[in-house]
């Protein structure tokens, strides 16, 4: 039988680049190579494809502090109405072999923000994940919190920011409205880049300078107590969702280095201490979350569960980290489904999206 060749799209000019190396390794180390061919893109933080090869795509591979992309001087480029052959090589070395699927490892804006999506949908390649709308809901903290509010999905109190807006924003007024301490974060990223505590005024400034630095909106947040509770999604019209995890944060909360750099930083608790009627609201609510910010392939829903066992949704990733520390793998692997079946699987929803998208009409003709 033909083996699937899949195309692992990763880098990206992101402030979540080094993250997206570490999910990409991992996940060609794990595909199944009986059923699968692999074709890496790598993407470098110009923005520049790069046709890598497998045995040499990553330098200092071992230390999460130093990885790096080896771009290759083959660049790639895609020709929109193409359909037999729509990745070319942009620097005519050699013919790219065509691609069945692509699997976007990309996180964060210019990758898992409906851009990249989007390109790959007027190119006419099928891709895992989230389209092009449920990608861009999901990466927007502000608008991924009003259509949870709207559709009466619990969320923390939230006041968003825009830079031209900033002038006009105290710290008293914040501290009135949201209490203390409080957070800010950049509305479009993930990974907790750009993340600030606020206790005080003294904090407020300098946290608020590092959020603009990286996105021209930001949020402030209420500081929610309570525990961090994750579950994963799998599926497209008729998702599913794994057992819940626990985040117990070693750093004062579950930063950038905790995730991914420093792996003493949280203690992951796999399955979470809670009671089956706990599983289940947790597994509805991500769900119907999911289904609020049209999901699609795959999402981490990650929440708060209070001393009132109240449940608040903090936010949905679309392309949730896939190190090896990474919770949306490992929770999939406590619900009976290993790592390389889950590749297996998001592939095949990828697939079978493309299928049920090719039967609907392009033309008002009849």
């Amino acid at each position: 039988m033909k083996k699937i060749r899949v195309g692992i799209l990763f880098g990206g000019k992101s402030a979540e680049h080094e993250v997206s190396l570490q999910s990409a390794k991992n996940i060609i180390e794990a595909i199944d190579k009986t059923k699968y061919e692999i074709s890496l893109i790598g993407i470098d933080k110009q923005g520049r494809w790069h046709a890598e090869d497998s045995s040499r795509f990553l330098l200092n591979a071992a230390n999460p502090k130093l990885i790096k992309l080896n771009s290759s001087g083959q660049g790639v480029a895609i020709v929109p109405g193409k359909e037999t052959h729509p990745l070319v090589s942009s620097s005519a070395q050699n013919q790219l072999d065509p691609v069945d699927v692509i699997f976007p490892v990309l996180h964060g804006p210019f990758g898992e923000d409906g851009t990249v999506q989007g390109m790959l949908k007027l190119a006419g390649i099928p891709f895992v994940g989230a389209s092009v709308l449920g990608s861009a809901v999901g990466m927007d903290k502000d608008v991924m919190k009003r259509l949870l509010r709207d559709a009466g999905i619990p969320v923390a109190k939230f006041i968003t920011v825009s830079r031209t807006q900033r002038p006009g924003v105290s710290f008293a007024y914040l501290r009135e409205q949201l209490g203390l301490p409080f957070f800010v974060k950049p509305a479009n990223l993930g990974s907790s880049v750009g993340v600030g505590k606020i206790k005080s005024e003294s904090d407020f400034g300098a946290a608020s300078d590092t959020a603009f630095q990286f996105d021209h909106k930001v949020l402030y947040e209420e500081a929610i107590t309570g525990r961090e509770i994750e579950v994963s999604v799998l599926g497209n019209e008729n998702p599913i969702a794994s057992i819940p995890g626990e985040i117990i944060p070693k750093h004062e909360f579950y930063s950038y280095d905790a995730k991914y750099i420093d792996e003493t930083g949280a203690k992951l608790e796999v399955p979470a201490r809670l009671s089956e009627t706990e599983v289940q609201r947790f597994q509805a609510m991500a769900l119907q979350a999911f289904r609020t910010l049209e999901g699609e392939g795959m999402a981490r829903v990650d929440f708060f569960f209070t001393a009132k066992n109240e449940i608040v949704v903090n936010e949905l990733n679309t392309i949730p980290g896939f190190t090896r520390i990474s919770m949306y793998p490992r929770l999939w692997e406590a619900s009976g489904i290993s790592y390389s079946e889950l590749i297996h699987r998001l592939i095949t929803l990828a697939l079978d999206r493309e299928q049920r998208d090719r039967q609907l009409k392009i033309s008002h003709e009849f």
